[in-house]
């Protein structure tokens, strides 16, 4: 693309050399803090990766949506809280609604004539490349006066006007670009889903005689298979326990891994968030003490119904009280009966057999009672090894398109840092 005749050194390290004709502005000069009003008639919202979104009114007490500031359609909204603690999400918007907003927002006015859209895409690069970094060390929240006087380019109005359409029209390609390769990758993740199910409820033989399972979500099964349940094929099923219950604390380093949810995946285990325990704990905690081959099955929080089969890489280990293990007996092979478990007709039993309090929590009971279908164990892993061939093609196709995803959102991001500061001309 096009370059600038010649440019300048803005003294600003994030915004680097700017054209030579554009103005460099301090932020108090450019906007102002708005003056808080309230409206209890309004919606509330917040803000959410760099947009302006509803927030359930129904969750929100009376007493405190009084306190709520009004942000308008066309103003800029910042969130200055806990930046310690998010340091992904975007934190500054460009609202397109009227709601009210927590008190502890920032909401801006424009002290000069400008284009609102050039700025969007401007403060959203002054938020990822700078601002966010005024929140290390012991700084968790900012107000106004902590960017009163950081600098800002104030290129002329007429460029500002031109920047803000061209942008607005490439990063709408992209966007468009990015939302096809997230449908593939949801239809790539059903076919998988529909594979296994089938695999699992039907096997690999299209023309083997069928006969009814008893069970009205599993339907017809292989006239040679059985249905029996969970406890029916496990030598043990339990849960872990939280080692501060024990008088003992989790550590970041140690002998004995303890895995959580966290670590808990569909299919598979993730090596972080490293958690430990000492062997001191691991004897006491000793009934929750895991081995190999072991299937490990979420049973509270939002990774409700993640499932994985515990290998030697992560041995030994423990676990905590989220966390169910199921230890196969010799009737069923782990990664069918894994498999099994990650079908999404289980994880619609799974919810509705949850307790529905403050987190949804399934009961050991409930886990040993469910139906599972048991071909031989030869066919068992037969058709574990038919998932394992098929679902791998399936699972690169989905990374290749992550990776695709994540190249055009390096792209958008490059091209709009480009575009805002002059490094690239488009008008």
């Amino acid at each position: 693309m096009k370059k600038y005749d010649n440019y300048k050194n803005s003294g600003v390290d994030w915004l680097g050399e700017i054209p030579g004709h554009w103005e460099e502005k301090k932020f108090k000069h450019l906007f102002s803090e708005k003056k808080k009003t309230t409206n209890v008639n309004l919606p509330c919202g917040s803000i959410s990766f760099g947009k302006v979104v509803y927030k359930d009114d129904e969750k929100i007490p009376e007493s405190t949506k009084r306190s709520y500031q009004v942000l308008s359609n066309g103003d800029f909204l910042i969130n200055p809280l806990n930046l310690n603690y998010d340091l992904v999400s975007l934190r500054i918007a460009l609202s397109d609604k009227d709601v009210v907003v927590s008190s502890g927002y920032i909401i801006l006015n424009n002290n000069l004539k400008l284009n609102k859209d050039y700025f969007k895409w401007l403060l959203h690069i002054f938020d990822v490349v700078y601002m966010k970094t005024l929140g290390s060390g012991v700084r968790q929240t900012l107000s106004f006066t902590h960017i009163a006087n950081c600098e800002l380019v104030f290129p002329p109005l007429e460029e500002q006007n031109k920047m803000a359409e061209f942008l607005e029209n490439k990063t709408t390609k992209i966007d468009q670009a990015i939302a096809i390769k997230q449908n593939q990758i949801e239809l790539l993740k059903e076919r998988r889903q529909i594979l296994i199910h089938k695999a699992v409820t039907r096997g690999l033989d299209d023309n083997v005689k069928l006969k009814d399972s008893g069970v009205e979500w599993i339907g017809e099964i292989p006239e040679h298979w059985e249905v029996a349940k969970i406890k029916q094929c496990s030598e043990k099923i339990s849960k872990g326990t939280t080692p501060s219950t024990e008088g003992r604390e989790i550590l970041h380093e140690g002998e004995i891994r303890f895995l959580k949810s966290e670590n808990i995946f569909e299919g598979f285990i993730t090596e972080k968030p490293l958690f430990f325990i000492d062997k001191k704990t691991d004897f006491i905690m000793k009934r929750s003490s895991l081995k190999l081959n072991d299937v490990l099955f979420v049973i509270a929080g939002a990774s409700l119904g993640k499932v994985a089969v515990l290998t030697n890489e992560f041995l030994p280990a423990n676990t905590n009280q989220a966390v169910a293990f199921i230890r196969p007996n010799n009737k069923i092979q782990p990664y069918f009966l894994s498999n099994f478990l990650v079908s999404n007709t289980i994880k619609e039993l799974t919810w509705l057999e949850a307790v529905q309090s403050a987190q949804p929590n399934l009961s050991m009971e409930n886990l040993g009672n469910f139906p599972i279908t048991l071909p031989s164990i030869e066919e068992q892993q037969e058709i574990v090894e038919f998932i394992e061939t098929t679902t791998t093609k399936i699972a690169t196709a989905i990374s290749l398109k992550e990776q695709e995803i994540e190249k055009l959102k390096e792209y958008k991001l490059s091209l709009i840092d480009g575009v805002v500061t002059g490094k690239v001309r488009v008008c």
